[in-house]
């Protein structure tokens, strides 16, 4: 994806290596599943097997992390729907 003059840096940023509309929902559906992944459910469970703890995140930091990472995908993908940046599809 090109940068235009009105495009923000931090859309820019997000999509850069991007080339659609349908690659950009891919990514953030993604971003999410892990998002939901990276939640400490051993933390609220009180007797988690030690098989499903094992594979299971026990600290809130890469969800912490997801959380913002997924606003900023989302938020970039509003605005170049808003604008119409996206490129008409080739043949």
């Amino acid at each position: 994806m090109d940068r235009t003059d009105n495009m923000p840096i931090w859309v820019y940023f997000a999509f850069s290596s991007i080339p659609t509309r349908k690659a950009a929902l891919w990514l953030i559906r993604i971003c999410g599943l892990f998002t939901l992944y990276c939640f400490p459910y051993p933390l609220l469970l009180e007797n988690t097997n030690e098989a499903v703890a094992k594979y299971l995140i026990e600290d809130w930091s890469w969800f912490g992390m997801m959380v913002p990472i997924l606003l900023w995908y989302w938020l970039s993908l509003r605005w170049m729907d808003k604008q119409a940046a996206w490129p008409a599809a080739q043949a």
